[in-house]
């Protein structure tokens, strides 16, 4: 399968000419069509209002968001408008619990979701729930793009983390036509278990189910000497020259990576590369 249909989710024009950037690559060398949400997001809880406040601080929160949007798709089309892809933007508004709804709308009919690293400075708290929503109630896979991340349409080598999880076996389904345009795909396996039926062969089962379909595939056993699995990731991705890192994401529940961190919320802090994510 292709990535025929792309979407991207935009709440600020400062983050937008990356991942813009990355659509019409993908969009061009696929022959794809491209989707932009244009979104204003009104970020207050009307039920935490203080003593005195009236309707007027809701229309003003409104109003702004309003602004963003229009905003947001003016420089969308001013980028995209010379392109020469096929494309399509929409613009609205919506309070930030609602925000997922409507993205998961949306990504359920997209091969591949194109976003800005959602942690870090100037980021907004919205960017997290569309990455999540996104893949799990849109059940997409996405593509991170970390600020000034090299545009991609066939990374040459790729790191796939693999640790036997239902996660990161979609994740490599997902992301097959990039592992087979790829000229190695290294899969990373970190402390293989020391029981069980793949003990003695880590990572063997995949690479051959890869090697059915024409990917090139080679196997790093790993141990972690870094204090995170992600840490010991990109090091690796980064020792080995690699252009784009596949993962499975939120092998735990959302709530206890948000809590006590884990390894996709640690990836997205601090990825340099394209991570491309399934769940």
């Amino acid at each position: 399968m292709q990535f025929k249909s792309l979407l991207t989710v935009l709440t600020d024009k400062a983050f937008a000419n990356d991942v813009l950037d990355q659509g019409v690559a993908l969009a061009e060398a696929n022959e794809s069509h491209l989707d932009v949400m244009c979104m204003g997001v009104d970020r207050s809880q009307t039920g935490y209002y203080y003593a005195g406040a009236n309707a007027m601080v809701l229309q003003e929160t409104i109003t702004r968001a309003q602004e963003e949007a229009r905003e947001i798709e003016d420089a969308v089309k001013a980028h995209l408008g010379a392109s020469g892809i096929s494309w399509g933007s929409d613009s609205g508004v919506a309070q930030i619990a609602d925000l997922g709804r409507h993205v998961a709308e949306r990504a359920r009919f997209s091969d591949l979701v194109i976003l800005p690293q959602p942690y870090g400075e100037g980021r907004g708290a919205e960017l997290e729930p569309i990455v999540e929503s996104a893949m799990f109630e849109g059940r997409a896979p996405v593509l991170v793009m970390p600020d000034d991340a090299k545009t991609l349409t066939r990374p040459k080598q790729i790191v796939l983390g693999w640790n036997e999880s239902a996660e990161a076996l979609v994740a490599a389904r997902a992301a097959m036509p990039f592992l087979q345009a790829a000229d190695t795909v290294r899969v990373v396996v970190i402390d293989p278990p020391t029981h069980g039926p793949n003990r003695s062969d880590p990572g063997g089962q995949l690479s051959q189910y890869l090697a059915r379909h024409g990917v090139r595939a080679e196997i790093d056993v790993l141990s972690k000497t870094l204090p995170r699995v992600s840490d010991v990731l990109m090091r690796h991705a980064a020792d080995t020259e690699s252009e784009m890192v596949v993962m499975g994401a939120y092998g735990h529940s959302r709530f206890r990576e948000a809590i006590l961190g884990g390894a996709t919320r640690n990836m997205l802090e601090q990825a340099k590369l394209p991570v491309f994510m399934a769940h």
